[in-house]
This record gives C-alpha cells, sequence and structure tokens, in this order.
C-alpha cells in the first residue's frame, strides 16, 4: 500500500509543476470534506475559471487508462465535494469546471494526459 501512496504523490507533485507551467495557479492541495476528497483545486487564469482535478497516476497500463478508474460512485462523491467547497467559501457564482490529469510513470519518466471538462 506504501508504493501505492507514493506513486500517486509523485503524480499530484508532477501535475503541481505542470500546472503552474500552464498559467494555473494552485488553489488547495488534497481538500477534504465528508464527502470525499478534491486532488487539487486550480486557477485557470487563462479562462479565468476554478478547476478541480483529480489526478490518476499510473505505473502500466494493465488495467486501462487511469481516467477510467473515475467511475460513477467516484464522481459523485467529487460532485458533493465540489458543492462543499464553493457553498463553504461562497464560490457558488464562480466559473467551474471539472478536469482529470492521467500521469504516466515509465522508466523512471513522466507522460501527463490533461482531459479538460472530464465530466
Amino acid at each position: 500500500m506504501y508504493q501505492k501512496h507514493a506513486t500517486g504523490r509523485f503524480g499530484e507533485s508532477e501535475v503541481q509543476k505542470y500546472l503552474t507551467q500552464n498559467n494555473y495557479i494552485i488553489i488547495l492541495n488534497n481538500f477534504r470534506c465528508r464527502f470525499g476528497e478534491i486532488d487539487i483545486i486550480a486557477r485557470d487564469m487563462e479562462k479565468q475559471e476554478l478547476v478541480f482535478i483529480e489526478v490518476k497516476t499510473r505505473n502500466n497500463s494493465l488495467y486501462g487508462r487511469p481516467a477510467e478508474s473515475i467511475n460513477k460512485r467516484k464522481k459523485r462523491h467529487i460532485l458533493k465535494t465540489i458543492q462543499y467547497f464553493l457553498h463553504r467559501y461562497k464560490l457558488e457564482e464562480e466559473f467551474v469546471r471539472i478536469d482529470a490529469i492521467e500521469v504516466y510513470i515509465n522508466n523512471g519518466r513522466c507522460y501527463l494526459n490533461h482531459i479538460k471538462q472530464a465530466f
């Protein structure tokens, strides 16, 4: 289990670097509440949107693409968590977007696939 968490943390760290280089401002990492967790909350400065990002990191593709692991149950948890976050911080009027970023790690190299408006 430790290796799985370390891989996930590495993926999130690589995504943060990618987002910063692509005109996003990181607002929060790993926002948790009773409904679930959002990996990264950022602002897309180009489009002026609040972006909720689910990061999925894999070492191989034996079980399909990483984003395919975001099932209906996970989507429900993400949506409820976003609603809670927007209400808590009084951001209901914000333009929002939900993205998924797949991180592939292969032979020490990292490849990212940014899926905008994932669901």
